[in-house]
């Protein structure tokens, strides 16, 4: 992946190479992850669903009662400009992310917090990360650590508090290295992975997780607009792994790849192709929805050969 240190970055009201971004130690984003962010893409350098990823930074922000001293238009206009600065970039990374993340800034305790601190950083989409799982697959583990329950903290919030993550990545690569943890909520019902959401295909339709226990996806919410374009049914209802085994095929929904086939689940295998018909179907459409080949424009930055 291109060197993303000399790209333009928006921090704290002014524009500078994201490299010399440097957030203080003492920042509440650090000591104690009270941040939240988003991560949007662009195709052929254009913001996809960029309204909707501001919309849920602005529902995460409401909820952390974090104020960035910015409304959600200038907010939009700022990810807008910072891709608008990378350009010239384009060619070399292929498609850019837009990262926006603030934090309620320094302080020690919720009194005596100054500002917020403001970031919005573009960077070339990681497509040599994910780009092999279009012809092969990725492979996913069911952790033994558990989704956060809306007790402690409502997993819509998008937020850095994510130790829960870590642990499940760690136990997901002890049992079958690589590999993408699925968190179950206290109840053993699916929810969602580190940063994906998850669908499987039964019987020509597609189920996935309620929003009870997970992030409302972005990439979720477009897989519902493909699936009815395409007439597919869409049940969002309580999942165990028993479904995932019995799966006639399994994806995960993630804002860079957009759609990961998922081979194996457990170390069993899912599916008879990958990707299967149904995620082929869905990855199509998805490509005609924003004028670009998503599966040969990963393959070839990925620098992955086809099959």
């Amino acid at each position: 992946m291109p060197d993303s240190s000399s790209y333009t970055a928006y921090f704290n009201g002014e524009w500078m190479p994201y490299g010399d971004v440097s957030i203080s130690p003492d920042d509440r984003g650090f000591v104690v992850a009270d941040v939240v962010f988003d991560i949007a893409r662009t195709f052929g350098g254009a913001p996809f669903v960029l309204d909707r990823h501001i919309d849920r930074l602005y529902r995460s922000l409401k909820y952390m009662r974090i104020d960035p001293d910015l409304t959600p238009d200038q907010m939009t206009a700022i990810c807008e400009e910072a891709v608008d600065l990378n350009m010239s970039r384009l060619g070399e990374a292929g498609d850019f992310t837009i990262h926006p993340f603030i934090t309620r800034g320094v302080g020690h305790g919720i009194g005596d917090v100054g500002s917020a601190t403001v970031c919005v950083s573009v960077k070339p989409v990681a497509f040599e990360s994910f780009a092999r799982f279009y012809v092969e697959g990725a492979h996913g583990v069911i952790a033994r650590t558990r989704s956060y329950s809306s007790d402690t903290m409502d997993p819509k919030v998008k937020h850095h508090s994510r130790a829960n993550f870590v642990l499940a990545e760690l136990e997901a690569s002890d049992v079958d290295p690589g590999a993408s943890p699925i968190l179950l909520d206290q109840d053993g019902n699916l929810t969602e992975g580190i940063g994906y959401n998850v669908f499987l295909v039964k019987d020509g339709a597609l189920k996935t997780p309620t929003d009870r226990s997970i992030l409302q996806g972005i990439s979720r919410s477009v897989i519902f607009d493909v699936a009815d374009r395409l007439d597919i049914p869409v049940l969002e209802e309580d999942l165990q792994p028993y479904d995932l085994y019995t799966a006639d095929e399994v994806f995960f929904s993630r804002t860079s790849p957009r759609i990961v086939p998922v081979s194996m689940v457990d170390k069993r295998p899912v599916g008879d192709s990958i990707p299967g018909p149904v995620t082929k179907q869905l990855l199509a459409a998805h490509s005609e929805m924003v004028d670009v080949d998503i599966v040969g424009q990963a393959l070839h930055y990925g620098g992955v050969a086809s099959k």
